[in-house]
C-alpha cells in the first residue's frame, strides 16, 4: 500500500475533492493531484503531522516503505433483528488484510440471531461496504425511517420490498413502495463478511 492507495481511499470514503482536503492540509490542489498520482514520495514534516491527524494513524512508514497494520473503524451496532435503533459510535478499530481494506469500509457489530441461516450470528463484526444500492439476494444494511438499522437479505419485487431474515423463527419484513420513499427504507452498505469471536 502506498501513499497514493492511502488517499485515494480517505478521498473516496469522505467524498471530498482534492481541493477540500488540500484546504484540510494547508497545501495547494496540485500537491494532492501530485499524491494521488504517485509522483510525490516525500512529505515535510509539518504537512506529515497535519496529514495523520487528517488520516487518524502514522503514514510515515508507508512513505518509507514499510509495512503497515491496517484497520477500519467500528462503527456501532446493527441489529440481526428489528427494533434496536443505529447508534453511530466509534467503538474502535479492527485490523484488516490490504484486499479487504479495499472491499469494506467500516465494521458494524451484530446483535439479534435473525440471520444464523446465512452464518452471521449474534455478536459478530461484519465487514459493510458502503452504498446505496443493493441487489435481490443480497444481505444489506438497512436504515429504517432514520433511526432503526437492521441487517437483512433484500427481496424486490414490483411493488414492494421485502427484508428477509434467513432464521425461519424470525418473521420477515414488508414494505411498500410508497413506505419505502416515506419512512424512508434505505440501503446504507451491503455485508462483505462477517468474523465470530468465540
Amino acid at each position: 500500500m502506498e501513499l497514493k492507495d492511502i488517499i485515494k481511499d480517505y478521498k473516496y470514503r469522505h467524498q471530498l475533492t482534492n481541493d477540500e482536503i488540500a484546504q484540510k492540509l494547508g497545501v495547494t490542489k496540485s500537491t494532492v493531484s501530485r499524491w494521488i498520482s504517485g509522483d510525490v514520495k516525500r512529505i515535510q514534516d509539518e504537512t506529515l503531522k497535519r496529514l495523520n491527524e487528517l488520516l487518524g494513524y502514522d503514514i510515515e512508514p508507508v512513505i518509507k516503505g514499510k509495512s503497515i497494520h491496517l484497520k477500519r473503524p467500528i462503527l456501532g451496532y446493527a441489529k440481526a433483528g428489528y427494533d434496536m435503533y443505529g447508534e453511530n459510535n466509534y467503538m474502535g478499530e479492527e485490523e484488516v488484510t490490504e484486499e479487504d481494506f479495499y472491499k469494506g469500509d467500516y465494521f458494524l457489530q451484530i446483535q439479534g440471531d435473525s440471520m444464523t441461516g446465512s452464518g452471521i450470528m449474534d455478536g459478530d463484526l461484519a465487514l459493510i461496504k458502503q452504498c446505496s444500492y443493493a441487489s435481490t439476494g443480497d444481505i444489506a444494511v438497512v436504515m429504517i425511517g432514520g433511526e432503526e438499522v437492521t441487517v437483512k437479505r433484500i427481496i424486490k419485487k414490483p411493488d414492494m420490498l421485502i427484508l428477509e431474515a434467513t432464521n425461519p423463527l424470525v418473521e420477515n419484513r414488508y414494505f411498500s413502495n410508497e413506505e419505502v420513499e416515506q419512512l424512508p427504507v434505505r440501503i446504507i452498505g451491503k455485508v462483505v463478511y462477517t468474523k465470530t469471536y468465540f
